[in-house]
């Protein structure tokens, strides 16, 4: 059984939005086109949803700037600009994102004090979303995974999707990166994990 994960496609991630992924627009046709393959036994989507205090926002941190490190519960942080914030706009899903088929929704990043790129647990594997559970609660045992971005959330969903147990595959054409140089390096990583990276054309055409 197979499911397509539609990662973070929500307005901050899109042009014009907080944090914007550059051409992340592109993507909207295509992740729409697989919806509507057939191909799927089961679609969700992940949702980032942060509180407005979190620790992952530069606002947060008298002095810093966005892109800027500092340690958050132990970790190494990037500190972001405020984006996804609940109940805003910006977190929104694009309105040209068809969720008519859309069975789950599985929010993460709403603990202020840890980030969460993965659908599946926050950065410091603390704490779970469920994600995995309903996933084998649906006899699902293959994940294709796509969305914002390509080189942070959707990378470590599909990472831990592999260490889940999930034969996984990222559809690279259904996503867009903040950088090509660090996506290059996480598809080489995913590959290594036993993951796979495919085009869309090989399930649509």
């Amino acid at each position: 059984m197979k499911a397509l994960i539609i990662v973070d496609v929500q307005n901050d991630f899109l042009p014009g939005g907080a944090l914007a992924v550059e051409k992340g627009d592109e993507i909207l046709h295509v992740v729409n086109r697989l919806q509507d393959s057939g191909y799927f036994d089961l679609i969700i989507a992940t949702q980032d949803w942060h509180p407005k205090d979190h620790g992952s926002f530069a606002s947060n941190h008298p002095g810093k700037k966005p892109f800027e490190k500092t340690t958050l519960s132990g970790l190494e942080q990037i500190l972001w600009p405020d984006h996804c914030v609940q109940t805003s706009k910006g977190a929104e899903f694009s309105k040209l994102l068809d969720v008519k088929n859309i069975e789950a929704i599985f929010r993460k990043g709403m603990d202020k004090n840890i980030d969460s790129y993965s659908g599946f647990f926050d950065n410091g594997k603390l704490k779970d979303t469920g994600l995995a559970a309903y996933l084998k609660g649906r006899n699902i045992d293959e994940v294709f995974v796509v969305g914002l971005a390509g080189d942070y959330c959707v990378y470590y969903t599909s990472v831990d999707a592999v260490d889940s147990g999930f034969k996984t595959t990222l559809i690279e054409d259904a996503t867009r990166s903040i950088d090509d140089t660090s996506f290059k390096r996480a598809v080489k990583e995913l590959k290594e994990k036993s993951g796979k990276v495919i085009k869309s054309s090989s399930i649509l055409n």
